[in-house]
């Protein structure tokens, strides 16, 4: 099995956030999950200029295979009832081309332990991470599950149909 490395996309130098940025620029996505997960590089620019959000380049092998966003402040648009006790978790996507391998499961899991680090660096109170999965994306319902995240009941407030709030305790 491979192994994943989220790399902080803000902490990291100039030279490297390019290649970075390069890379996920080559991510594919696949047609059916567009909907829900959108553009990545535009995922990661925007990301990079709020302060309240932390991108990740999923990384295995030197290169990326996928992205996420920690975000603080905004976990009610997962559904949870309100926004500053928990992580939340989103833009989490992997490249089609290596969907299928468990690598999923690996980033949310190193996804979590990312907000527990940031909870402590950063001084926060939040308990957790929160994220929202469509109902019809079973697999990576299934990758969260496996990631120890629970199901917490369905969330009809997104704009691409009814909801998973899945959320997993520091």
């Amino acid at each position: 099995m491979d192994h994943v490395w989220l790399l902080p996309l803000k902490t990291l130098d100039g030279d490297a956030r390019a290649i970075k940025l390069g890379e996920i620029a080559e991510l594919d996505v696949r047609e059916d999950q567009r909907t829900f997960v959108g553009d990545p590089l535009r995922m990661m620019l925007v990301a990079l200029e709020e302060e309240s959000r932390h991108p990740y380049a999923v990384d295995t092998n030197g290169t990326a295979v996928g992205v996420l966003t920690l975000q603080s402040g905004a976990a009610s648009l997962a559904g949870w009832p309100d926004n500053d006790s928990v992580w939340l978790l989103r833009g989490f996507l992997i490249d089609r081309r290596h969907q299928g391998k468990g690598l999923g499961t690996l980033a949310a899991e190193a996804a979590f332990r990312a907000a527990a680090k940031l909870t402590a660096a950063l001084g926060g109170n939040q308990t957790g991470v929160v994220l929202s999965v469509n109902e019809a994306n079973q697999a990576g319902r299934a990758a969260y599950l496996k990631a120890g995240f629970e199901d917490r009941g369905q969330y009809l407030g997104g704009d691409s149909g009814p909801q998973r709030t899945m959320y997993r305790a520091f």
